[in-house]
């Protein structure tokens, strides 16, 4: 089985790749997650930021990971434009901001020519999200959408199982996302509601708690069950006083293969910490996977007994290449996360290369699956807005 330096490198060009951050000042939990993903597989170099649109916040910022001044920015459009002409400027930028930030940044970086790693979801709109995807395309660009829970070796297993026919023809999707951090006193209160950036629909978008998680939970579904949802039914709720979005969402779904599934994501579940949980139901067996114990699998076989499938002893492609270190060595989230920056190193060495793209990271999440969350989240607006009718889900 692999171990840790059998994986690492610059994505196997023998380069590390200068990356670029927006957001992810001091303070900012999610900066320093792609910072610290971004480090794991030596596969990048963090050269230049605008951490923050304030100027000393962001000199100060930069200055603590270790920028130089004159590399660390206050306006990510002056950013793409002076990166973009320096002959050692930035390949790729990660952008860690607020929702209604990421189809301007990225479209900036993207017109400048570089390649794009970006936190989910893709934009506030479909429009913008659509737009994004159609320039990227024109450009050429690799634009990576970090749906974090895709990058652990279980879930890439349980894909690769669904895929070879081990569970049958699938049936039944059952997928949760149960948080409990919104129920906490100080985040009920009026104050932290009226200043909460994921409670403001100009910077959040239209939904809370379905864009937060819920777009997780749809991408992780049909990400392992290979399967997307034409029609589905949905009911968004706020049970927090003074909440503009929602704060639970629940969606009922049909697939073209006459499949049935739900969703379920609420961030008031009492007692929950992260517990995104799939369950995937075929003719033959089904599978269950739980985040917050990310190092097994459970597979059983119609009839039969449920089997424990860990990381490190299962055989198949796509978990070996997505594991680090032995069995009974835990890997966890930020490993999961480092597996994305890993895959779309590989994509943005293959591309700009003009070489195939390597079968591995084949599977990272793109803007074509931020564009599937946008339309999702339009098809749950419209469906709650006629009292949770079956609407249409084209993807």
């Amino acid at each position: 089985m692999s171990a840790i330096g059998a994986n690492s490198g610059a994505g196997g060009s023998g380069r590390k790749l200068r990356l670029g951050m927006v957001g992810g000042g001091d303070g900012a939990f999610i900066g320093a997650v792609h910072r610290i993903a971004a480090r794991l597989d030596d596969c990048y170099e963090l050269v230049a930021g605008a951490l923050s649109s304030d100027a000393q916040r962001a000199q100060r910022s930069g200055a603590a990971i270790g920028l130089a001044p004159e590399r660390s920015y206050s306006d990510y459009r002056e950013m793409a434009r002076l990166e973009a002409a320096r002959a050692d400027g930035i390949d790729v930028v990660a952008i860690v901001t607020p929702n209604h930030l990421h189809a301007p940044v990225a479209t900036a970086f993207l017109e400048a020519g570089i390649h794009v790693i970006c936190d989910k979801p893709l934009a506030i709109s479909l429009a913008e999200g659509q737009a994004l995807a159609d320039l990227a395309r024109a450009r050429k660009r690799v634009f990576a959408l970090t749906h974090t829970y895709t990058g652990y070796p279980m879930v890439r297993h349980a894909r690769e199982l669904v895929e070879s026919g081990a569970i049958g023809e699938v049936r039944l999707v059952h997928v949760e996302y149960a948080q409990d951090w919104m129920a906490e006193a100080d985040n009920q209160a009026a104050e932290f509601q009226s200043t909460n950036w994921h409670n403001d629909p100009k910077r959040a978008g239209p939904t809370g708690c379905t864009s937060d998680i819920g777009t997780h939970a749809f991408q992780i579904a049909g990400f392992v069950s290979g399967i997307q949802p034409n029609q589905i039914m949905a009911e968004l709720h706020s049970f927090t006083p003074d909440r503009i979005l929602d704060d639970h969402v629940q969606v009922m779904l049909r697939y073209p293969n006459g499949a049935r599934g739900m969703l379920w994501a609420s961030q008031m579940a009492t007692g929950c910490e992260n517990g995104l949980k799939l369950r995937v139901f075929g003719t033959k067996a089904s599978l269950t996977f739980e985040q917050e114990n990310p190092n097994e699998l459970w597979l059983t076989p119609q009839g039969g007994s449920a089997q424990r499938l860990t990381r490190g002893r299962v055989r198949g492609a796509a978990a070996e290449a997505a594991t680090r270190v032995p069995s009974g060595h835990p890997e966890g989230y930020l490993e999961a996360f480092a597996q994305l920056y890993r895959d779309a190193a590989a994509q943005i060495h293959a591309v700009n290369a003009s070489l195939p793209v390597p079968g591995a990271s084949a599977w990272l999440p793109t803007v074509v699956d931020g564009v599937a969350g946008m339309k999702f989240i339009d098809a749950v607006l419209a469906s709650d807005a006629a009292g949770s009718r079956w609407v249409d889900l084209a993807l």
